[in-house]
């Protein structure tokens, strides 16, 4: 995928991460919700957009989906919050920037370098500059979102009862 597709998977995650994270789905909405929805979106979009443009860094000093594109980079992001206490939204864009590289796209990514240059990816990709990345990429981003609410509802929501999930 392209810089456009990754900030599309990056916007459309922050706006659906927002509903996921503030709206219980049992209560009804009121005024009060929506204004946390947006606050909550505007927190998450941040964040999640600089991790999924970050893989992409590479391009100015290492070897394309190479470098920042493999499995010990998103180790060093999903440690990061659980370390220093901060960016935890950081590694969700990074960890989908992969996905949608992985597939979304038909040359895919090194995941295990610097162990190994060879590039893994879905046979069902497109090129960057296909008609259809677009759609591609909001297919991709409504999988990881279903996945996201998947895990939110069902792992966070049974340890807190009826409540929202907040991390700030």
């Amino acid at each position: 995928m392209n810089k456009k597709g990754h900030v599309l998977n990056a916007v459309l995650l922050g706006v659906g991460l927002g509903l996921i994270l503030t709206v219980d789905p049992t209560t009804r909405p009121t005024t009060d919700v929506a204004v946390e929805v947006l606050t909550r979106v505007v927190e998450l979009s941040v964040p999640v957009t600089l991790g999924a443009l970050f893989p992409d860094v590479d391009t100015a000093f290492g070897k394309h989906r190479k470098t920042l594109h493999n499995l010990p980079v998103l180790g060093v992001f999903l440690a990061f919050p659980f370390l220093f206490g901060n960016l935890q939204f950081v590694w969700i864009g990074v960890a989908t920037h992969y996905l949608l590289d992985v597939v979304g796209s038909r040359r895919g990514i090194a995941l295990f370098y610097p162990l190994s240059k060879t590039e893994y990816g879905f046979p069902s990709g497109v090129t960057t500059s296909s008609k259809h990345a677009d759609a591609v990429t909001v297919v991709i981003t409504l999988f990881e979102l279903a996945l996201l609410a998947g895990v939110h509802y069902f792992a966070f929501r049974s340890t807190r009862g009826s409540r929202t999930y907040r991390t700030s």
